[in-house]
């Protein structure tokens, strides 16, 4: 019988890619929902839904330059497997919408142009629901994370989060306790009038502060500047204006290699017989943060590159040179998108390779080798026989093939020859941000201070609401904690543990027969009925500070025979605790264990509890045992531990000034608790 084929693959793509840090998702969705529907009537509700949008936003979108990517909405592709979500914002299968991804690199603020659009569209069509994250989630929320509801945090606000007619929805956890709800359902919720998401007004006035007068007011973000350059690239940059972005990256972007196209110039310098190409003027547009990318750039012009000479003066020197780089940026642009294009390969090939490498396809395999060379080659063969291949091919053509498309139509330098072009704008914004850093930095002040306040009046409110049942730091009672570690030492236990009750008042003490107690363990130990009975008597309590020691039958002498067995014990126990105190002087256990106060011998005669003879006072059992757990508690620094559990299981809580408490304990201004 021959063997099945194999179902899975040799060289399995990422299931999912990290999305950049740059890159802003958005999807919208057409409310009620057309679920339901046929397959095919689903589709042509999304087109025209399409092209509706499309046509509002055309007057802008025509008109703005966006630093890298334009802000588009598609249809999502058809999907073969009908259970996974969409490949680009994960939206559930079931759930019909538009996306679209913006990458904007290091311009911010096209970010939140395209986030004003999306305010803009749910304002037009009150119909529209959309929303709007990034690599880092959420970000609307980040924005106004001072006025957040205390209840919003990274894990509750996935599918919470919605711009609707205009303004910001936020989903509460009381009406959805799950986290986090079904896409589905909340924007029923979203769209049901009677229920109220609308985020608080905190939210909306930050959110609102942040996209004030966008996208009116874009133009701002731009910059004009009259260049120099070769005729090729100013014929490219009139018939489209928005290559500049990839111009610019180019530049910005450049490596070792890519440079060595720059060296050379062969598309933007060198005309199709090896001629020269003419030098003109015009003028370009682009985003403040493409000329700051530019001007901030230090870049000697390739050899082959005529650039005027300083004396023509210092404004032609600055054209040529912010020209200069816009044509390097062009060449090198150009030439490492066809390389890229040919091999098809780019990003989603590094990507892919390094996935590859993560599964352990090369495991074991010294890269360079024959075997290594071959594996690679393989996963190569199979990456060109995928359609991420032929998609990534077009992709990274499509700037080359424009740009052909230009240059082959006739053209020539004259027509750039005597055309009014606009000054080049100011560009002290460059230098002069100070003022606007400070505003910010104010704004972002005002709103910490306004947090903090708010935090600070919760807190007072709480500690008022509490003080009738909890005392002051120094009205603490400190007994509770000797009482209840007490009773759960006196507590039954069993093979399973010690058992705390829920409620420690209603602990019941332990009942123990303690003359039955010591008939058993002098059954075992062999002692006689006599000497039990010659014993001291004992009523079975303990001292907190004193350790009670049975005398044994070895150490009993004739002469002790003689005068009783409890004038023996005695010497025992004096001459024992003598030499126990003499070996413990030498150290620092004395030093580590808080004593209990000496008695007042102004009065009365010498008392054995006073040094005066080398003998050291009693231990405070119960002084230590508090200062023990005051500063096992402290030491937690308000986070989970053994002090904090215990106690808790006790029913003891300590107030949040510790470590104040602990040092008023220990030079003993506080009143005694036993």
């Amino acid at each position: 019988m021959a063997a099945s084929a194999s179902t899975s693959t040799p060289f399995p793509f990422p299931s999912r890619r990290s999305p950049p840090d740059d890159t802003l998702f958005y999807a919208v969705y057409p409310l009620p929902l057309p679920t339901g529907l046929p397959p095919a009537d689903i589709h042509a509700t999304l087109r025209s839904l399409h092209l509706t949008l499309s046509t509002h936003l055309a007057p802008f979108l025509s008109t703005h330059l966006f630093h890298r990517d334009p802000f588009t909405l598609t249809l999502p592709p058809p999907n073969p497997n009908p259970t996974s979500p969409c490949p680009l914002c994960s939206t559930p299968p079931s759930i019909p919408h538009l996306h679209g991804a913006l990458q904007f690199g290091d311009s911010l603020p096209d970010e939140w142009l395209a986030v004003s659009l999306l305010f803009s569209l749910t304002r037009a069509f009150p119909n529209l629901a959309a929303r709007a994250w990034d690599s880092d989630g959420e970000f609307l929320l980040i924005e106004a994370a001072f006025a957040l509801p205390r209840w919003v945090d990274p894990d509750t606000a996935p599918n919470r989060v919605f711009i609707f007619r205009g303004e910001v929805h936020l989903l509460p956890p009381s009406l959805f306790p799950e986290t986090p709800p079904s896409l589905e359902a909340a924007l029923a919720a979203v769209y049901d009038d009677s229920v109220d998401t609308r985020a608080p007004d905190a939210v909306q006035a930050t959110i609102r502060r942040r996209i004030e007068g966008l996208p009116e007011k874009a133009s701002e973000n731009l910059h004009t500047a009259r260049v120099i350059v070769p005729a090729p690239v100013a014929k490219v940059l009139k018939e489209e204006p928005c290559l500049i972005a990839r111009a610019v990256e180019g530049f910005y972007d450049r490596d070792i290699d890519t440079m060595k196209h720059a060296a050379r110039m062969e598309k933007f310098l060198k005309g199709p017989g090896g001629e020269g190409i003419e030098m003109v003027r015009t003028s370009v547009r682009m985003t403040r943060a493409m000329y700051a990318q530019l001007v901030q750039q230090s870049f000697q012009a390739p050899r082959v590159y005529l650039m005027p000479r300083r004396e023509e003066g210092p404004e032609k020197w600055m054209e040529a040179e912010l020209g200069m780089k816009i044509a390097c940026g062009f060449e090198m642009m150009y030439q490492e998108r066809q390389r890229e294009g040919e091999e098809g390969k780019g990003s989603t090939w590094e990507v892919y390779r390094k996935s590859l490498e993560a599964t352990g396809c090369f495991d074991g395999l010294l890269p360079g080798s024959k075997e290594y060379k071959r594996v690679m080659e393989d996963a190569m063969q199979y990456y060109k026989s995928s359609s991420l291949f032929s998609r990534t091919r077009e992709i990274l053509s499509a700037p080359v093939r424009r740009i052909d498309g230009i240059l082959a139509t006739p053209y020539s330098a004259e027509e750039f020859e005597g055309s009014d072009l606009p000054p080049s704008d100011d560009d002290s914004w460059l230098y002069n941000g100070e003022d606007e850093l400070a505003a910010e930095l104010r704004e972002r002040q005002k709103e910490m201070e306004a947090y903090e306040a708010a935090k600070q009046h919760r807190k007072s409110q709480k500690k008022n609401v509490s003080g009738s049942s909890s005392s002051q730091s120094n009205e603490f009672n400190l007994g509770e904690i000797t009482e209840s570690m007490q009773e759960f030492v006196r507590k039954m236990s069993s093979f399973e543990g010690a058992e705390v009750p829920a409620n420690r008042k209603d602990m019941q003490s332990v009942d123990l027969d303690v003359n039955q107690f010591f008939k058993a363990m002098e059954s075992v130990l062999g002692r006689s009925k006599d000497e039990a009975g010659n014993e001291a008597g004992f009523d079975g309590k303990s001292s907190s500070s004193d350790m009670d020691f049975e005398d044994d039958s070895d150490y009993v002498s004739d002469d002790a025979e003689e005068t009783g067995e409890k004038d023996m014990g005695n010497a025992f126990m004096e001459s024992y605790s003598d030499a126990l105190n003499k070996e413990l002087s030498t150290t620092t256990i004395e030093k580590s264990f808080a004593r209990a106060p000496r008695p007042d011998v102004s009065n009365e005669g010498p008392s054995n509890a006073v040094d005066t003879d080398g003998e050291m006072t009693p231990v405070d059992v119960d002084l230590n045992l508090v200062e023990s757990f005051l500063n096992s508690y402290s030491s937690q620094q308000g986070l989970p531990g053994p002090a904090s559990n215990l106690l808790g299981l006790m029913g003891v809580k300590v107030p949040p000034d510790v470590l104040t408490l602990v040092h008023t304990l220990r030079k003993g201004k506080l009143k005694r608790f036993t």
